[in-house]
């Protein structure tokens, strides 16, 4: 309990914080999914090619990763209720910005910049829900605030197509941003206790430095392979991050506790089955999204109502994996979850265009099921291996792993996109060479799951949780 707070107020403050951090939970991912089948769309209206249309989702990515950890650490020290408040202010206003975009340039600046906002929320959000609930609740409570993204997720497909093909695509921002100021208001005037267990500790500003440009590099340079310029960048990111490491761990109160990784298996090992589940699953929905519309020519609304199917399992499976994970060892319903996800990746191998929704429906849900089984219990394991100051820096990596792996993973794609049809479009001259694409990224995935399975594993069975 915060100090000077009554079990009254404690409650309270326990209720709100939740339907604030479940909305953030919900409107983040419902616009992430949402524009995922506004692609085409934007494409045709603002003239974007296929690599560039990654554009969209990865520059979001890239600045929402970069900043997650230095934000993690502001937000132990700081004040959690602060951040997600900044948070949430920056992403509106940036949501909006989105919406207004004319030219392809400026919507995806305010792409970065609502990147910004969202590793202030994700630095934040995680942490708030550990500190305000009992350990006998977390594995519940995260469960149902997983449940919440999953129900974002499942209902963008369906509102976001059908408001992409009715209102066009800037309905979408428009939306979220109307949300984000009822998020506001709600932390404003429902949230009244500020957890920062760190408020001692001095920031690393030079450490953050080192970070940003290194994470930059590399996410970057990642996103421009085969090419020359990529494989630079790549290595001087990959040589920035072993800088960052040595510089970090002399320092008394690092951005990144470093020794967190080394000393504690459980953190270590979640974080990095996190950081491979998302890279070998986050394009999924994009490269069905362009197969549903372009290969078999449905409309969005149609398309979106096929997609739901994965994120509408998610949701029902990881409330019940949530709770399930208060019981029951995290690591064998993590690595269950993964290999559930393995299976399901190696069969959208054999998707062409001739494929029904009789094969492709069952196979997301698959997906579903292995992706709800892994979330909710990884997250805890994850959050219930650190201390109370710790929190927000465990909760910004564990975004930081799952932004990485979604900017890897659209990295992949676009790689292979680019491969096999270079510059051009998606329509039916280039679909033959986009399905190649599709065939080995979906190939590369299976194969990066399947080693996920076995870093979920490694992690052992002791849990502590923060006292």
């Amino acid at each position: 309990m915060a100090m000077g707070e009554s079990s009254t107020d404690q409650q309270y403050n326990r209720g709100i914080l939740l339907v604030v951090i479940m909305l953030s939970s919900f409107f983040n991912p419902f616009m992430s999914a949402g524009i995922n089948v506004a692609l085409p769309q934007i494409g045709e209206d603002l003239s974007i090619n296929a690599v560039g249309l990654t554009w969209i989702s990865m520059s979001f990515l890239l600045s929402s990763a970069v900043l997650l950890v230095p934000f993690g650490k502001l937000s132990d020290i700081w004040g959690r209720k602060k951040m997600l408040l900044y948070g949430n202010v920056v992403f509106t206003v940036f949501t909006l910005g989105c919406a207004l975009s004319t030219t392809w340039e400026m919507l995806i600046t305010a792409r970065l910049l609502q990147g910004l906002g969202s590793a202030m929320i994700l630095s934040s959000g995680m942490a708030l829900i550990v500190s305000a609930f009992p350990p006998e609740k977390r594995g519940r409570i995260i469960g149902i605030n997983t449940s919440a993204t999953y129900i974002g997720l499942s209902a963008a497909p369906l509102v976001g197509g059908f408001l992409t093909q009715q209102l066009g695509w800037q309905s979408l921002f428009f939306i979220n941003a109307a949300a984000g100021c009822l998020i506001v208001v709600g932390i404003l005037y429902g949230i009244k206790t500020e957890w920062a267990e760190a408020r001692n500790d001095r920031f690393d500003l030079a450490g953050s430095l080192i970070y940003l440009v290194a994470m930059a590099s590399l996410m970057f340079g990642f996103s421009r392979l085969p090419g020359t310029d990529g494989f630079l960048l790549t290595a001087a990111g990959l040589a920035g991050i072993a800088i960052f490491v040595a510089v970090e761990l002399r320092i008394p109160t690092p951005v990144l506790n470093i020794r967190l990784f080394r000393e504690n298996r459980i953190f270590g090992f979640s974080n990095l089955a996190a950081l491979i589940n998302y890279a070998a699953t986050f394009a999924i929905t994009f490269l069905l999204s362009l197969y549903l519309q372009k290969a078999r020519g449905y409309t969005p609304s149609a398309a979106g109502l096929i997609l739901v199917t994965q994120p509408v399992m998610m949701a029902i499976v990881a409330t019940i994996s949530g709770r399930l994970s208060d019981r029951i060892d995290s690591r064998i319903l993590s690595s269950l979850g993964m290999a559930i996800i393995s299976g399901g990746l190696f069969l959208l191998i054999f998707v062409n265009v001739q494929t029904g929704n009789a094969y492709l429906v069952p196979v997301l849900a698959l997906l579903g099921l292995g992706f709800g089984l892994f979330s909710s219990p990884n997250t805890h394991s994850i959050m219930s291996s650190v201390e109370k100051k710790y929190l927000g820096t465990a909760s910004a990596t564990l975004g930081t792993m799952r932004l990485t792996g979604m900017m890897f993973s659209m990295g992949i794609a676009a790689m292979a996109v680019h491969i096999f049809i270079g510059e051009a479009v998606i329509d039916a001259s280039t679909v033959p060479g986009f399905l190649k694409a599709m065939k080995v990224v979906f190939t590369v995935f299976t194969i990066v799951c399947v080693l996920g399975v076995f870093a979920s594993l490694a992690r052992g069975k002791k849990q502590v949780s923060p006292s």
